[in-house]
Order: C-alpha cells, then structure tokens, then sequence
C-alpha cells in the first residue's frame, strides 16, 4: 500500500471556470493530493454539475477533501437566521462528504446585516472571545470533524497583529481546534507594520497549525503607509517570491502541519498565461513541502478534536457590540474620505472603548474604508 504523503499539496477549488481551467491538467496528472472546498458559496445553487460532485466525491472518499467557509462571519455579535441556515447546510453536506475538517475566516462582515463584504478585526476582549468560541463550538456540532481559523491578512494596529495569534488560540480551545496560518496574510502584516518575522511568526501557536495557505494579492498606493503602499490580500494574482520564502522558513516549524493550499480567484486566471502561472506556482509549493517534508518523516498524532461533547444553549450575543459593529460598517461604507471616518468614529459608540480607534493607523483605516466599499452591495 502507498505510504500518504507527511504534507498533502492541495489547491483551492471551486466551480469556478476559470479557477479548473487552471487546474486542470495538475488534477489530470494527479498532482493535486488534496482539494479544499469553499462549500458555502454553492449553499444556494440551483444546480451543481454531477462531474463536479464526483471530483468531490473522489476526494472525499480518500479523506483528502476539506471545507473552507466563507459567509458565516463568525465574530458578528448578533445570531441570524442566515448563520442558522448556514449551519443546516454544512450539517446537510457533512452527511454527503467526508471533510477531513472544515474552517472559517476570523472576523466580522461589513453590511447590515453582516453576510455581505469582506472580514474585518474587533476588539480581543472576553465578550468577542464567547461570541467567537460559540460560533465555532456550533460549527463542530454541525460537522462532527476538526474545525479551525483562517488568521487575517487586515489589522488596524501594530498591537493588534502582536495579540492575534494568542487570540486564534483561545478561540479554538474549547473545540481543540487548530489555525490555517495564510502566508500571504502573514506577508501583509509584515509589510504593513514593518515588523519583522522572527518577531511575528512565534506570536502565533504553531503547534496547532493544520494547514497553509499561500496566495498572491495586490499593492494599493498610499502616501500614508509603509513606502507609500499598503500590501492587500486580494487573491487575484501569482504568488510572490516573498511568500515561497515564507513557506520555506515555516513548514518546519509547523509540527501539525497536513495540508499547504495554494489558493487564486477566478478573477485572476482569466488569461492563458496566468493559468500557466498558476500551475508553475503550484509545481514550486510542490517542491518546497516535499522537500521540507522528507525531512520532518512524521506524521501527526493530533486529531484537532474537542475531548468531549460541548453543551449548546442559547446563542452567545451582545448588543451594545452589535450596535457599534453596525456603526462601523455605516461609517466604513459611506464615507467620502479619511478625514470624514476619523471625524464620524470620534462621536460614534466606538471611541474610548476596546476598539481602540484613537490607535488606527491612517492608513489602515483608509484601506478599510476601500475593503468595506468595494463590497457594499
């Protein structure tokens, strides 16, 4: 019998045309040993192609197919109906596939109703911790397999990137959970706070780290931030050098590591040489876990499962972080510019409070404003 590789190279694929016309001819040779899914955006599909439920199914029957959420918005103080339906989808899919384990992105939605945008930070406080923890603790209820974290590529702070990686693990404590650590996400903060990674990457608890994601993204000028441009985790482009470096100074340190995911939208693999990019981006992940991997020889004894049930009641919420999550969001969407938001989050519910906002950085804050209003809908 074929001895499973230590670390499985995988890709993000979704029924997306352009996305498995890059593909392609790596699943045709089977170079792809795994295959993450972004189940949630097919939850209201009219109909899903039979060949892409047997592409599926075939990673599903080898225990190498794994679920990545998108929509949930998991640190959203207020339990909708949305996040319910959510839930009875993933329970549904979970009887159709067998997900070696499912993950949701940290933070909050931008938009009313939180479901709608793109993740963006809240306070680390105890009251987000509960939200956060019971939203995963009904997440695993749900699946019935390992559930962990995406860390965040966005920060309004130096000292808010310093306390993420202790607050991913506090979160995912009480699933026994484990973090998907983005190296692309890990790449903006080091441009984007100047910080160095040998003073970033032990912040985080490696040791509970299950998967890598590498990506590409974009720069978006301005005259506020770090060389006059602030690194954007937008996915729409190949994987920079800087990333490969990443993987190679981390995979060793990840001694739960299973899964490296190489993850581009569709929007960005529209041309035939961005598809060939893709598939040589790929090939040198390929070649980096496999070198890094026959040196570890290990294979991991950590299941990343909860040591018993968790009781469920009522949903966690509160409602004076609902009211100001909702007035970021107005204010994110709506202003005309940097001096109008600062100016409206002084008189809002958020000043001198435990978001912090007199500590923002301008431009983080700028950048959140084109985040929120790129995807107001």
């Amino acid at each position: 019998m074929e001895k499973q590789p230590v670390i499985l190279s995988s890709i993000a694929c979704n029924l997306d045309g352009d996305i498995l016309s890059a593909a392609f001819p790596l699943l045709e040779e089977g170079k792809v040993e795994a295959l993450e899914w972004s189940f949630d955006t097919l939850y209201w599909a009219e109909e899903v192609p039979a060949w892409f439920t047997e592409l599926l199914s075939a990673y599903s029957e080898q225990k190498r197919l794994i679920g990545h959420g998108v929509f949930f918005s998991l640190l959203s103080s207020k339990w909708t109906k949305e996040q319910q339906q959510w839930l009875q989808k993933l329970q549904q899919l979970s009887s159709e596939f067998s997900f070696d384990h499912i993950t949701e992105h940290f933070g909050f939605f931008t938009g009313q109703n939180f479901h709608y945008g793109a993740p963006l930070p809240i306070p680390y406080t105890t009251t987000t911790l509960r939200i956060g923890q019971d939203r995963l603790s009904r997440i695993y209820e749900a699946c019935q397999c390992p559930v962990g974290l995406e860390n965040l590529a966005f920060a309004y702070s130096l000292d808010e990137v310093k306390q993420h990686g202790e607050f991913l693990d506090k979160l995912i404590e009480p699933v026994n959970g484990f973090i998907i650590l983005d190296l692309h996400n890990l790449y903006c903060q080091l441009h984007n706070f100047s910080v160095p990674y040998d003073q970033l990457l032990p912040l985080y608890p490696l040791n509970r780290v299950r998967e890598i994601h590498i990506s590409g993204g974009s720069w978006e000028a301005s005259d506020r931030g770090p060389n006059q441009k602030v690194r954007r985790d937008t996915h729409d482009d190949s994987v920079p050098e800087e990333v490969f470096q990443l993987l190679e100074l981390t995979l060793a340190k990840c001694p739960n590591l299973k899964y490296v995911v190489l993850e581009q939208l569709g929007n960005g693999l529209k041309t035939e040489s961005s598809r060939v990019q893709f598939r040589h981006n790929f090939l040198r992940m390929e070649s980096i876990v496999k070198r890094n991997a026959n040196h570890l020889c290990r294979h991991s004894n950590e299941l990343f499962l909860p040591a018993q049930r968790i009781p469920l009641g009522p949903a966690v919420e509160n409602e004076q972080l609902h009211e100001q999550q909702v007035q970021l969001s107005q204010i994110l969407e709506t202003a005309s510019s940097l001096e109008m938001a600062r100016q409206l989050l002084a008189s809002s519910s958020l000043a001198y409070t435990d978001w912090k906002i007199e500590s923002w950085e301008p431009y983080m804050l700028e950048t959140a404003i084109h985040i929120a209003q790129k995807w107001k809908r």
